[in-house]
C-alpha cells in the first residue's frame, strides 16, 4: 500500500489534458478518420508518463522546478537563463492558447443547454475565473467539476464499450502508425491536447508538495503510469464513440458532438454531454492561467504565491488574452482544434529544454536521464516538429 501513500499530483496532469480540446479534437479525428489515428493517442499517452516522470524526477531531486533547474544548467552563463526564458515564453504563450480554447469550450457546452449566445457565456467564464483566482475560491470548485469530467469520463468509456469497432480494427489503429490524407494537422492537435507543455514545469513543482524526495520516485512513477494512463484511455474511447456515431459527419457544434453519446444515453445525451464539457472547460480555464503565474515565479525564483504581483500580471493577462481570442467571433470547434496544434507546435521548444536540463550531470548525479528517456524525448520532438513543417509546408 506504500506505493498509493500520497498518490494524486498524476490527476492533476489528466484532468489538464482532459478537457474541451481532447474531446473536440478526439471527436473530430473518429468522426474523419476513425480509429487510424489512435496510435497518435497512444504515442501521446506513453510519451506523457515518460516526460513528466522525467519532469517530476528534476523536481524530487534537485528540489526545484523545471525553470529554475534550466537557469542553472551547465555551460555558458547566459545559456541556463536564455533557455529558461525561451521555455517560459513558449509554454505561457501556449496556455494563453489553450485559454482561448477553454473559455470557447466552456461556452460551446452552455450554449447548447441554454440558447443563450456563445459571447454571453465566453463573457461569463472569463468573470467567473478571474473572480475565483482573484479570491482563491477556486479548489473546491475545481473538485465539484473534476467530477462533473470523471462522470463524463466513464460515459465515453461505457459508450465505447458498447459501440466499438472490432478489436481488430482498433488494434490495427493504435499500433500501426498511418496518416491519411490532410490528416497531419489532426495528428499533431491529438499530441499537442495530451502532452500540456505547462505540465512539465508544473509537476515538477507539484510533486515536491505531496512526496518527500528521490526516495518516493516508485510511488510518483505508479502515480503517473494510473493517472495518466486512464486519462489516455478516456481519450481513445472518445475517438471509438466519434467513429462509429460521426462516421463522416461534419461536427460543428457541442449538439452534434454529443450524438455520440445516445447509444447510452438516449435522449439525455445533448444536456450531459454539455454540461461535462462546460465543466471541462471551466476547470481548465482556472488551471491555465494559474500554471502559467507558476512558470513565471519559478523562472523568477519566487515562491509560488499567486497573490504576488507579477504572479497576478501573467494570469490575468492569460485570462483576457484567451477572452479576447474566443470574443472574436472565430468559429468555436475550429478555434479549439487550433488551439491543440498551437500546443503540438510549442511543444518541441518545451521537450528540448527538458531534455537538456535532464541531461545535467553536475545537479542530477546519478539521476539523469537514460538512454531510453532520451529516445523517447527526442522522439517526441523530431515527431512533433516533423508533423508542424509538414503542416506549413502544406498549408503554403
Amino acid at each position: 500500500m506504500k506505493r498509493w501513500r500520497g498518490a494524486g499530483p498524476g490527476l492533476i496532469v489528466t484532468a489538464a489534458f482532459i478537457g474541451p480540446g481532447t474531446i473536440t479534437t478526439a471527436t473530430l479525428a473518429g468522426a474523419q478518420y476513425g480509429v487510424t489515428l489512435l496510435w497518435a493517442l497512444l504515442f501521446a499517452t506513453v510519451a506523457t508518463i515518460v516526460l513528466q516522470e522525467m519532469s517530476a524526477r528534476l523536481g524530487l531531486a534537485t528540489g526545484a522546478g523545471l525553470a529554475q533547474a534550466l537557469r542553472t544548467v551547465g555551460g555558458h552563463r547566459w545559456l541556463g537563463p536564455s533557455l529558461a526564458a525561451l521555455a517560459a515564453v513558449a509554454v505561457i504563450g501556449g496556455a494563453a492558447a489553450y485559454e482561448a480554447g477553454n473559455l470557447t469550450g466552456a461556452g460551446l457546452g452552455l450554449e447548447s443547454i441554454t440558447g443563450l449566445p456563445l459571447r454571453a457565456w465566453v463573457a461569463l467564464g472569463t468573470a467567473l475565473a478571474g473572480v475565483l483566482l482573484l479570491t482563491g475560491q477556486y479548489r473546491l470548485v475545481e473538485r465539484v467539476l473534476a467530477g462533473c469530467v470523471a462522470v463524463m469520463g466513464v460515459v465515453f468509456l461505457t459508450t465505447a464499450v458498447l459501440v466499438a469497432p472490432s478489436l481488430d480494427h482498433i488494434l490495427t489503429g493504435a499500433f500501426v502508425p498511418r496518416l491519411p490524407e490532410d490528416a497531419e494537422l489532426n495528428a499533431l492537435a491529438l499530441i499537442g491536447t495530451t502532452i500540456v507543455p505547462y505540465n512539465l514545469f508544473l509537476h515538477a513543482a507539484v510533486v515536491r508538495e505531496r512526496w518527500a524526495d528521490i526516495a518516493d520516485l516508485p510511488a510518483v512513477r505508479w502515480d503517473l503510469v494510473l493517472a495518466i494512463g486512464l486519462g489516455g484511455i478516456v481519450s481513445c474511447a472518445v475517438v471509438i464513440t466519434a467513429s462509429s456515431a460521426l462516421d463522416g459527419t461534419a461536427v460543428r457544434s457541442a449538439g452534434e458532438m454529443a450524438t455520440q453519446l445516445e447509444p447510452l444515453l438516449g435522449a439525455w445525451a445533448g444536456q450531459a454531454f454539455a454540461l461535462g464539457y462546460a465543466a471541462a472547460g471551466i476547470s481548465s480555464a482556472i488551471t491555465a492561467p494559474l500554471a502559467a503565474a507558476y512558470i513565471v515565479l519559478d523562472t523568477m525564483g519566487r515562491s509560488r504565491d499567486v497573490r504576488a504581483p507579477a504572479a497576478r500580471v501573467v494570469w490575468i493577462g492569460c485570462i483576457l488574452v484567451g477572452a479576447v481570442t474566443a470574443l472574436l467571433g472565430t468559429r468555436p470547434v475550429p478555434l479549439i482544434v487550433l488551439v491543440q496544434v498551437v500546443n503540438g507546435l510549442v511543444l518541441p521548444i518545451v521537450a528540448a529544454v527538458l531534455l537538456i536540463a535532464m541531461n545535467d550531470r553536475r545537479r542530477l548525479g546519478d539521476h539523469v536521464n537514460s538512454w531510453r528517456g532520451n529516445v523517447v524525448g527526442v522522439a517526441v520532438v523530431l515527431l512533433c516538429a516533423g508533423l508542424g513543417l509538414r503542416s506549413i509546408v502544406l498549408a503554403l
